[in-house]
């Protein structure tokens, strides 16, 4: 089994959220791994508000924390089944729209979600 090679940080209280990790989750656990931001984090998040967290996806790999769709294509790029996708946003006009989509959808999560900042 190989040493995981990023770390996901998803809220698991939010049902959408939870079954887009879970897919994942089924496509490759050995150089991934996930953490529910209401339990234990990685060290280097602890610094990291809750709201931010909860807001949108974080991603670390090494020192490094991508955040949103940067966070997507890392983990796009770490399952053979979506390398494609982490291809496509390559390509500035696609991670333009996806980057707006992105805000919009988890702006709307967000609100559905933020009563757990103080849980």
């Amino acid at each position: 089994m190989k040493k995981p090679t990023i770390q996901v940080i998803y809220n698991n209280s939010c049902s959408i959220c939870r079954f887009e990790i879970n897919h994942y989750k089924k496509q490759n656990t050995d150089t991934i791994q996930y953490f529910d931001l209401h339990q234990d984090l990685p060290v280097k998040l602890d610094s990291i508000d809750k709201s931010k967290l909860i807001r949108k996806l974080h991603v670390c790999e090494g020192d490094k924390v991508y955040v949103g769709v940067d966070a997507f294509k890392l983990i796009w790029s770490k399952i053979d089944r979506y390398k494609f996708l982490a291809k496509l946003l390559d390509y500035k006009v696609i991670y333009f729209f996806a980057t707006y989509l992105y805000e919009a959808m988890a702006f709307f999560l967000y609100l559905k979600n933020r009563k757990q900042i103080n849980e």
